[in-house]
């Protein structure tokens, strides 16, 4: 240990190494996590008295709170609408029952401020909570340094417990036991919901691929078609095929709509499979692949800004752009943050979803000029970054009176709000403020898994007191904490709010931001469908519940 205390960048790595070994033990359907591994290890490191600058922890907390709120703000202020207002009904009831419970726990068991910041962070399962709590009890005044170490510490040992408990209670909860409360199969129910979203088509299970893809390419011999124009040809097929090369002897020809057509041509189609085979009813027989014939398919990702876009539904917008299948072009991906949903025609577009394209590139490249930008994402603008992080640290400064009671959002705070601003105002257009999905959750991980351990390395002389203090009321806190609030959303999401039975389980595993019940969801699941609802509130809890931190300690410091 001696070498730990003495070079506290190793103590802090094997923290992490450690941890997240430790988290990927599995029991059942459940594991750790990453996250709470490390903090059990830093806790029982640090009991050795190791310990790493507070600095350390505040650059990496800063970093982990704006990645968090980049990655999330597009949706969030897409979600600020009436369609979405049963969504948020679920998040406020998370939000209200966490912090009542919190505060009537400690009011009635006499708990310090971060015994109960650290039950509400634990039992919420939300880390960022530890990070805006324990910034927040740093700024109570009538706390002397050596009260305001203990407390923080207070907060990492009461989370620690809580968030074990917290995660398993939510994961079985939502993944085995609310079916059964529902009185669905959860995998039925899911793929029904997901055939009527795809119009009554079936849907693919994660690890199937179609046999018979819905767009081909083919190459025929002209034999019927002798005498007409290309255009004339892609009109008699209601505009579902294009033609996309043409081949006369050794020539290829460009296949404008008025060349015309004559005996022993070869044609390549592009279009749907059916349209495709009636194609050689008009053309003649099917040929092999022609050399010099075999024009690619191009794909490209193409980020919504088109105001008439946003929220239509995909086959809305493949309505109104008729380009889709008169050139051939299909949407086969949407990527909504980090989150894939389902490119059915259901399935409604929000601002910053980027849309994965397939198609003819000519007609590609029109309908992507008429959608929105292409998505620029290969390096990270670090002076949008910078700026953003500097903008999020000088709006936690500003301090605010209510009453008696100053209320600050300190950096945590305003670094998640300065997230969310940034992340939008780069969603609008894509074409500035490159941060890579893969870099900003990158860091959004490293950042708070080193938060994590140092604060982990410090509370470790506060750990084993407060355990003897408080070890019963600890696990009744975490599991009490996710059943209260997500029974109440059951019953108001089925008889209030009437949301789908699998979104609304998906929505429940979001408004505790649980990643791991939500994991447990889709695979009992075997679909997608749950992440539909889960992407909604995951967003708006992400944004409320870390504000929770500075509200509890405000109001129990007061």
């Amino acid at each position: 240990m001696g070498v730990l205390r003495d070079h506290p960048e190793l103590a802090l790595f094997f923290c992490l190494a450690a941890g997240y070994l430790v988290g990927k033990l599995r029991v059942g359907p459940i594991t750790l996590g990453g996250i709470c591994g490390t903090l059990i290890v830093s806790l029982l490191i640090g009991t050795r008295h190791v310990s790493v600058d507070d600095d350390v922890k505040t650059v990496f907390f800063a970093l982990f709170i704006f990645s968090l709120g980049y990655l999330a703000g597009p949706q969030f202020f897409a979600n600020l609408n009436r369609k979405s207002l049963r969504f948020f009904t679920l998040c406020l009831i998370e939000l209200v029952c966490v912090l009542g419970i919190a505060f009537g726990l400690a009011k009635a068991f006499d708990l310090d401020v971060g015994t109960a910041s650290g039950i509400l962070a634990g039992a919420a399962t939300e880390s960022a909570v530890v990070g805006t709590a324990t910034e927040a009890i740093g700024k109570l005044s009538d706390l002397t340094s050596e009260q305001i170490t203990q407390y923080q510490g207070h907060v990492a040992t009461a989370y620690t417990v809580c968030y074990l408990f917290g995660l398993i209670t939510i994961v079985l909860f939502t993944s085995q036991i609310m079916p059964m409360l529902l009185r669905i199969n959860l995998a039925d129910a899911s793929r029904e919901l997901w055939e009527k979203m795809r119009g009554g088509q079936a849907g693919l299970e994660s690890d199937e691929r179609e046999a018979l893809p819905g767009m081909v390419g083919r190459t025929y011999l002209v034999t019927l078609a002798d005498g007409r124009t290309v255009g004339d040809l892609q009109s008699a097929m209601g505009g579902r095929i294009t033609v996309e090369g043409v081949k006369r002897g050794s020539k290829l020809l460009t296949p404008s709509p008025g060349l015309e057509l004559t005996l022993s041509d070869l044609v390549q189609v592009v279009g749907e499979r059916a349209a495709i085979i009636d194609a050689g009813r008009e053309i003649g027989p099917e040929t092999p692949a022609v050399p010099g014939l075999d024009t690619p398919l191009a794909t490209s990702q193409v980020a919504v800004t088109e105001k008439e876009t946003i929220g239509a539904t995909i086959d809305r917008l493949e309505k109104r752009h008729p380009e889709f299948r008169k050139d051939g072009v299909y949407i086969t991906d949407v990527l909504r943050n980090d989150q894939h949903l389902p490119a059915s025609g259901e399935t409604v577009l929000a601002r910053g979803d980027v849309l994965t394209l397939v198609g003819a590139r000519g007609g590609l490249n029109r309908l992507v000029a008429k959608l929105g930008a292409v998505v620029k994402n290969d390096a990270t603008d670090f002076v949008y970054l910078g700026f953003g992080i500097v903008a999020g640290s000088l709006l936690g400064q500003i301090v605010v009176k209510l009453g008696d009671v100053p209320m600050s959002l300190g950096t945590g705070g305003g670094c998640l709000i300065s997230g969310l601003v940034f992340g939008w105002f780069r969603s609008r257009s894509q074409t500035f403020g490159a941060f890579p999905p893969q870099a900003a959750t990158t860091l959004k991980d490293m950042g708070l898994a080193v938060f994590i351990a140092c604060t982990g390395l410090a509370a470790g002389p506060q750990a084993w007191p407060l355990l003897k203090e408080y070890g019963a009321l600890l696990p009744f806190a975490g599991i009490a904490m996710v059943l209260v609030p997500a029974t109440i959303s059951l019953i108001v999401g089925t008889k209030l709010l009437k949301i789908e039975k699998p979104l609304l389980i998906g929505a429940i595993a979001g408004q505790q931001c649980s990643t791991p019940a939500i994991t447990s969801i889709t695979q009992v699941a075997q679909s997608s469908v749950p992440l539909l609802g889960y992407t909604i509130t995951y967003t708006l809890s992400n944004f409320l519940l870390p504000l929770t931190g500075p509200i509890l300690v405000g109001v129990l410091g007061a």
